[in-house]
């Protein structure tokens, strides 16, 4: 089974991936987590090391063909990652989910996760990561984030926890391959 989980920060990607990995003990590559610790190890923050990235296209193309490589190559995984669906393109039965939020409503969790104190900061520093990644993307691979429709799944996840996203999706995993 392959599954690629995708969605603009603070959607709740990552948790999800992390439920879908463990309950059905699949191994998970999560490339915003490369990146995060990436960042770390120069000792910047996201939208600083975002900003190298738009400088430095190394920097994406290496984490996006180490994807398609593991996408390629491995069954019985779980890719998450912004582009995880485009990577697996050519790939048949990969099923692609996209994980979506409102912005105010990923903001929130991001001021959450990175114990920001300001919201209007965390704002504006969404934004601007948003419309580096999106440049890069298009740039890159002409490839327009916003466009959903390589998806077999959209979950809009304010309007289910992540419980109830997981259901859903077991739901879908569970028809298309039976349950374990």
């Amino acid at each position: 089974m392959q599954i690629t989980v995708s969605g603009l920060p603070g959607s709740g990607t990552t948790t999800l991936s992390k439920l879908l990995a463990e309950y059905y003990e699949l191994e998970l590559v999560s490339s915003g987590e490369i990146f995060r610790k990436m960042a770390r190890e120069r000792g910047m923050s996201l939208s600083e090391f975002g900003a190298l990235a738009e400088r430095d296209a190394f920097i994406d193309l290496d984490i996006d063909k180490n994807q398609k490589a593991i996408i390629h190559s491995q069954d019985n995984i779980i890719l998450e990652s912004r582009l995880a669906g485009h990577m697996a393109e050519g790939r048949p039965n990969v099923l692609k989910v996209w994980i979506k939020a409102p912005m105010l409503t990923r903001v929130k969790r991001i001021q959450r996760r990175e114990k920001s104190i300001s919201f209007d900061e965390e704002l504006k520093k969404t934004v601007e990561r948003e419309k580096s990644e999106a440049l890069r993307y298009k740039n890159y691979y002409g490839i327009d984030i916003a466009d959903l429709s390589i998806y077999d799944i959209v979950i809009d996840s304010e309007k289910w926890n992540q419980y109830q996203t997981l259901d859903i999706l077991r739901v879908a995993i569970d028809s298309l391959v039976g349950p374990e």
